[in-house]
């Protein structure tokens, strides 16, 4: 027992560089490790959570058994390869990790394939957002939508399980995402056989391709790994709204090569020029005459086009929609898409344009217009607008007149047709003329009644006296409403001997006033009176008072002007212009 304690040694019984010798002994002993090495270990034992290896540390390293398939066929004393995830947690054992060991070497696989451009196998095992997930050796990795095929790719659903060559595009270490491609593939597969094509490729050559995608401007075909494009304008002949209204995606069709430029490697492509021409026999489909049905395709200021057939269409111009309305604009008469018929007026082959007319279906109206409204004849109509000229007069349904504003009135003066007609109201009118090409009628209102200067010659005699009510006010007189309602012009000189500053603030409208007659003009229809003249002759008292209302500078009966004569040779040049 003696021996036996002889034999135990403790630390303390070395100094310190013995003891720091044997610390280096006792640590040489074991294997140096760093987090992040793959090492290799024997199991030590297996238990319910973990299993334990020894990896010839000083201590032993334990790995999750979720991290095992294959746990039954495990026994102590295998061999693993393991990752260290930490060289001692907690209880001072170290975390390891077999399944972290799987990807590295996998991982390793990856970068090396990423590095030399190898062509790797995977398999494609679900969709996702923008492509599809791939299986490379265990580890997932990203597929583009876009890197799918040179052809876009409208169902991902097809490729999922299936197995496809790939080559590896990019890869981000830090989140240990890989990307791959397939399309890269096909497309230097392609490179060989796309020269090959472009090397062939003559203008007006036709060749078969399968329809790739569809833009506002045309149709991308697939020629075999060259892609050429449709323009719209090269897809009918007729008018469409958008390719898809012709062909479908990854149909197979004939096209023609239009043109070719080899430099910039542009195909332009005819799908129209190999179906027949529509405007072909035309003047044998469609004579001059001939009644045809169409939907309105377009409008413009001038006109309305008429798609007849596709491929085939003509212009209806507004002079052509209507025997009898002005039209302005086509909308008027028609609208976008609406069926209508018409009429061949004329056909120019050459530049591929038709005439057609909407109004030759029916009878034109201006063909009896002298039977239905003689000159002279008496009419009934509506006033359907004013101008400043004159008024309108629609005389039955198309048919309008034209009452100028001098044949309203045989007694005013009219400024405005306003002041004498309303729209809308009836009308009394006798045809003046009548314009059969022109397609115009000229009415007179005032010609239904005779003509009353006849009468008024007897009435408003030179020098007679007569009263009148100013209804209008202008620099140069005033215009009187006389008995009878016709009208006459008191000259500014007229009113008073004395010049007058503002006309305007001593005489106004509604005003009776007591005139004599200088001057009437049966031909012209013009009735020239004076107040000086009236007052000619009268008691002082009643020349006081004109002036007082007129707030006019004192005058006397001498003051007056000596006689109706010379009053009139005085303000001839004035009256001529009473407007």
């Amino acid at each position: 027992m003696q021996k036996k304690e002889s034999q135990v040694f403790t630390i303390s019984q070395y100094n310190e560089e013995e003891q720091n010798q044997l610390l280096q002994l006792y640590e040489g002993s074991f294997a140096k490790f760093s987090v992040g090495d793959i090492i290799k270990g024997k199991i030590a034992r297996i238990g319910e959570s973990d299993v334990v290896l020894d990896i010839g540390f000083k201590s032993e390293g334990i790995i999750s058994i979720n991290e095992f398939t294959n746990i039954s066929e495990l026994k102590i004393g295998d061999e693993l390869e393991v990752f260290l995830e930490n060289i001692e947690d907690k209880n001072g054992q170290l975390i390891l990790s077999r399944r972290r060991a799987d990807f590295m070497r996998v991982w390793e696989k990856i970068n090396k394939a990423f590095e030399t451009g190898e062509i790797i196998r995977g398999k494609c095992i679900r969709r996702i957002k923008g492509g599809l997930v791939v299986d490379l050796f265990g580890v997932d990795a990203f597929l583009p939508g876009s890197q799918i095929d040179v052809r876009p790719v409208r169902d991902f659903d097809v490729f999922v399980n299936k197995e496809m060559d790939f080559r590896i595009v990019k890869i981000n270490h830090q989140y240990e995402n890989v990307v791959v491609s397939h399309k890269i593939l096909v497309e230097e597969e392609l490179t060989d056989q796309r020269q090959k094509i472009l090397n062939t490729l003559e203008k007006g050559q036709i060749v078969v391709g399968t329809v790739k995608a569809f833009s506002d401007f045309g149709v991308f075909v697939d020629l075999g790994g060259v892609d050429g494009l449709i323009h719209i304008t090269d897809l009918a002949w007729g008018r469409i709204n958008h390719p898809s209204d012709i062909l479908k995606l990854d149909q197979e069709i004939q096209v023609v090569i239009l043109e070719y430029e080899s430099d910039k490697k542009r195909i332009s492509l005819g799908y129209k020029q190999l179906q027949k021409h529509p405007w072909d026999g035309i003047e044998f489909k469609y004579p001059i005459g001939s009644k045809v049905s169409g939907k309105v395709v377009s409008l413009t200021d001038y006109g309305a086009f008429i798609e007849i057939e596709k491929g085939i269409e003509g212009l209806i111009h507004v002079s052509e929609m209507s025997w009898t309305q002005h039209v302005k604009n086509p909308s008027q008469m028609v609208s976008l898409g609406q069926v209508i018929e018409a009429v061949i007026l004329s056909l120019d082959i050459e530049n591929k344009k038709i005439s057609l007319g909407m109004k030759q279906l029916t009878p034109d109206p201006w063909s009896n217009i002298l039977l239905n409204y003689p000159i002279d004849s008496k009419h009934s109509g509506v006033v359907r607008g004013l101008t400043n000229f004159g008024v309108f007069v629609e005389l039955e349904q198309g048919i309008d007149g034209l009452v100028h504003i001098s044949d309203l009135s045989w007694t005013k003066k009219l400024r405005h047709p306003g002041e004498s007609v309303k729209k809308g109201q009836k009308l009394d009118v006798v045809v003046l003329g009548i314009d059969v090409p022109q397609r115009r009628i000229t009415l007179g209102h005032k010609q239904v009644t005779d003509n009353p200067w006849e009468a008024f010659a007897s009435v408003y005699k030179i020098g007679s006296e007569t009263e009148g009510k100013i209804t209008r006010v202008t620099d140069k007189g005033v215009i009187i409403e006389l008995p009878m309602g016709v009208e006459g012009f008191v000259p500014t000189s007229q009113l008073s001997q004395t010049p007058i500053k503002s006309i305007t603030d001593v005489f106004h409208e509604e005003e009776l006033l007591h005139l004599t007659i200088i001057e009437f003009d049966k031909e012209n229809k013009k009735i020239i009176l004076s107040v000086v003249e009236y007052l000619r002759g009268k008691e002082q008292k009643l020349v006081d008072e004109y002036v007082a209302q007129h707030h006019l500078p004192p005058i006397t009966l001498k003051d007056v002007l000596p006689s109706a004569s010379s009053v009139h040779s005085a303000d001839n040049n004035t009256t001529t212009d009473k407007n």
